[in-house]
């Protein structure tokens, strides 16, 4: 199945480039409500499934036993740019187990972000394991690992207690079943599964509404998505679309994004999840794209509606602050 071109960039009056994508919005009960290309492919969700992955931190008790808030839920759930408070953040929330950075196993990485770049290259002589943009999710998992009494060296890796536990989570969550024929590793070095798009969309639709899961697992996913929606810059950070997103109307839009453009996200007051991926894992373009399926449930909510959109169509600007081309969405995401 050939997936729709979802996005294209101009240039002058000429179409530069184009992205296709597939789209999946789906309800608790699996109800496709609206799709575009194949929602049945399987699909890495990279970083954008966070949410999922940190439920044995709350299920565990590991989140009530070290006091955890909604910032370091969020941050749990996290790709955060580096920012001085995600830092002080994910340390923080070592130290409530006892460990510190030494623990991570996620690698350590500048930021992506070019002001937090700028200032960790002034003030570091290098960055830490603190600074990776995972380490908020992989602090949570070593808290996860020590308040059950495992032992978390070598938490990355696929055998793993807690990635067994993880992936339990995920099958339950998403429907799907998950075994080493569909893992690869993800940047941050743990396990990550190609999961049907549809079962993904769905799967945070149960999250966010609780239908589908035992009562404590339902417990654990919605306190999770409101704690990102709550706290919506600890889940990326400054000028970054997922925190833009929430803060468009906050507690009734949850986003999260994942590398080589996936993005995840639910509407609890419709009962929605969804789930999409630009084909060639264009970043701009899965922006574009989640900001016009989001405003597509927001029409009558006029002024929410106007600014998603902004996300589905804006112009690009040169150095010199020149007009030069606009990225938009196509009628495939208004059909």
């Amino acid at each position: 199945m050939s997936n729709p071109v979802t996005v294209e960039v101009t240039r002058g009056n000429r179409v530069e480039s184009r992205h296709r994508g597939l789209i999946a919005v789906v309800d608790a009960d699996g109800g496709l409500v609206w799709s575009a290309g194949d929602v049945e492919a399987g699909v890495f969700p990279r970083s954008a499934c966070k949410a999922i992955q940190a439920l044995p931190l709350v299920e565990s008790g590991a989140a009530d036993a070290y006091g955890f808030t909604n910032r370091e839920l969020a941050l749990a759930c996290s790709s955060h740019n580096g920012e001085d408070g995600h830092v002080e953040t994910a340390a923080a929330m070592l130290a409530r187990a006892g460990r510190d950075g030494e623990t991570l196993e996620c690698g350590a990485h500048w930021s992506f972000d070019q002001a937090t770049l700028i200032h960790q290259a002034r003030t570091l002589e290098k960055p830490t394991a603190l600074h990776n943009n995972c380490s908020g999710k992989h602090a949570g998992f070593v808290c996860a690992c020590c308040h059950q009494g495992i032992e978390p060296r070598g938490y990355v890796s696929y055998e793993h207690e807690l990635q067994r536990q993880i992936r339990a989570a995920m099958e339950d969550v998403t429907g799907s079943l998950l075994g080493s024929d569909k893992c690869g590793v993800d940047g941050c070095s743990i396990p990550t599964y190609a999961v049907p798009l549809k079962g993904l969309a769905q799967g945070f639709a149960k999250l966010a509404t609780g239908t589908g899961l035992p009562p404590g697992r339902a417990k654990a996913g919605r306190r999770l998505v409101e704690a990102c929606m709550a706290e919506p810059w600890y889940v990326a950070g400054t000028k970054r679309a997922c925190t833009r997103l929430m803060e468009i109307a906050p507690g009734r839009i949850f986003v999260k994004t994942g590398a080589e453009g996936v993005f995840c996200a639910a509407i609890p007051e419709r009962g929605l999840g969804i789930a999409l991926k630009c084909e060639d894992g264009t970043t701009r373009a899965a922006e574009a794209m989640i900001g016009a399926v989001l405003a597509r449930f927001f029409r009558e909510d006029e002024e929410v509606c106007a600014l998603l959109s902004g996300f589905a169509k804006h112009s690009m600007r040169n150095w010199n602050g020149i007009h030069v081309g606009d990225v938009r969405v196509t009628d495939a995401l208004f059909s």
